[in-house]
């Protein structure tokens, strides 16, 4: 029988910057929440494990070990057919591949050594909002935040994570605020949202100076309250007060750049 399963992008609202230990892995803390756009795989067993890669950004997706899928799939000791429809942008900052890899585990009900196979996947496992702290394995799920829309925008470029970390200036800023209040309203929550970072930023823009673009064709529609980028780019996140904001706010800026990944959504 074949099963169907949904793996969610994933929003870094915040992504501070803290450290970095020893062994080079940096320390950070970031609140993460997931949209309602994102892949779909169907799994389906089998003797052995194959992949076959659908969907809008299939070219370049491995279809072996690979990719995190088939890692996904040792882990949980299984063997099938995994069809993937790719609908989201790889190396766009918004954990394809570990959503794709953790929608695999959570199938199996798999949650011991997530972190092995990369440091999004215990988040992405969770796919509800969490704060995230340390390498990315200590996870608190923020129950109290109130629903947000957003627009999520992707200029159609790729940007390397590990090349992001090496052009960061500065990796000891300040966390966010131990106790992070309750909202009652997206509005609230957006200002506080406001008052926080992502300390990838000026590294990622200098890899890839189009991302300053988007977030200053972002900040001119008057629907987004407060523009972000994600994780270490090169998606962007408009965050907005209603669906129907997040809907013409997509609409407008389709119309100006049709090349761009554009796609309105909820964020929980």
């Amino acid at each position: 029988m074949t099963s169907e399963v949904f793996a969610p992008a994933k929003v870094n609202l915040t992504l501070h910057v803290t450290g970095q230990r020893q062994d080079g892995y940096h320390l950070i803390d970031s609140i993460v929440a997931f949209a309602d756009v994102g892949d779909r795989l169907w799994i389906t067993p089998a003797p052995k494990t194959s992949i076959k890669v659908t969907g809008p950004f299939a070219q370049g997706v491995p279809v072996d070990a690979g990719n995190l899928v088939w890692a996904a799939m040792q882990l949980a000791g299984k063997t099938a057919h995994i069809a993937i429809e790719k609908n989201l942008p790889h190396g766009g900052g918004i954990g394809g591949g570990s959503s794709d890899a953790a929608a695999i585990l959570r199938h199996y009900g798999v949650r011991e050594r997530a972190a092995s196979l990369g440091a999004d996947v215990p988040v992405c496992l969770a796919a509800s909002a969490q704060r995230m702290r340390g390498i990315g394995n200590d996870l608190c799920l923020m129950s109290s935040l109130p629903p947000v829309y957003a627009v999520l925008v992707n200029p159609g470029i790729h940007v390397a994570t590990a090349d992001v970390f090496k052009a960061l200036q500065i990796r000891d800023n300040p966390p966010m605020p131990q106790d992070i209040p309750a909202f009652e309203t997206s509005v609230g929550f957006i200002e506080w949202l406001r008052q926080q970072r992502n300390d990838l930023k000026p590294a990622a823009i200098v890899i890839a100076p189009e991302i300053a673009g988007v977030l200053a064709q972002m900040e001119q529609c008057r629907q987004i309250a407060l523009a972000r980028m994600s994780g270490s780019g090169s998606t962007c996140f408009g965050l907005c007060q209603s669906r129907e904001d997040a809907v013409a706010s997509e609409i407008l800026l389709a119309e100006r750049h049709p090349d761009w990944w554009i796609r309105a959504c909820r964020l929980s």
